[in-house]
């Protein structure tokens, strides 16, 4: 049975790459992005992996990502394998608090640098939390080997009922007793977004930490204010 706890949650997992598959990460990375790879798949990129109804990407990415991002979601054999690899490892710290993940989507390689950052907004359980497979959580592991300043990842947290659906999930749905959903739009894109309180909590993790959080849990990142931060991110879901 998946938990509202689940979706909400939020850890760590220290030392998930260790820092020779740091390097060796950042290595293929640069050689994946190569002299053209920062403008095609940053200033030329007419596509994002954020949705909003009724929105386009062009749209979706004014709202999410409205200095820019990089955004590689076909990354290379070597990096996903190696990435693999981590997961396999450090998979019982993972499902210890996550004990319905049962998998994780493709890796997406994600580059931010001065001024850039991504708004608040939750992932909810894509594309439709009654359906299967779903999605319980995300999770981001810094490659940035040398000196940055901002870009510190935050989550923000509300007592409002504003954010979540005003009925339960189904009986026998595979959800506990009690399951509700965040509402579609929960982004800048929505007037109620803007104006519900909340509380942000931010951490700058060390290079090779895995930052795991829930798929209902609003989340953002701080502008970089000096350098760039590399992130890989992953989907976990619960098939």
């Amino acid at each position: 049975m998946i938990h509202i706890a689940e979706t909400l949650s939020i850890r760590t997992v220290e030392g998930f790459l260790a820092p020779n598959e740091i390097e060796r990460l950042n290595r293929v990375m640069d050689d994946a992005l190569g002299s053209l790879g920062r403008d095609r798949y940053g200033t030329a990129r007419r596509t994002t992996i954020h949705e909003i109804p009724g929105h386009s990407p062009a749209q979706a990415q004014e709202v999410y990502e409205p200095a820019g991002r990089i955004e590689m979601t076909e990354i290379p054999h070597e990096a996903t394998t190696l990435l693999d690899q981590a997961l396999k490892r450090h998979m019982a710290a993972i499902t210890r608090t996550l004990p319905s993940v049962t998998g994780h989507r493709p890796w997406t390689y994600l580059e931010y640098g001065v001024g850039q950052y991504v708004t608040p907004h939750a992932d909810g359980i894509a594309p439709d939390p009654l359906a299967w497979p779903r999605q319980i959580a995300a999770a981001t592991v810094t490659l940035t080997d040398s000196h940055y300043a901002g870009g510190a990842f935050y989550v923000e947290t509300t007592g409002s009922n504003v954010a979540w659906s005003t009925e339960e999930a189904p009986t026998e749905s595979g959800y506990a007793p009690g399951m509700r959903f965040i509402p579609d739009g929960t982004d800048m894109a929505s007037p109620w977004f803007h104006t519900m309180p909340r509380t942000r909590w931010s951490v700058a993790p060390t290079p090779g930490t895995l930052v795991v959080f829930g798929s209902q849990l609003v989340h953002g990142t701080e502008p970089v204010r000096t350098g760039r931060v590399r992130k890989l991110l992953t989907l976990f879901v619960s098939e």
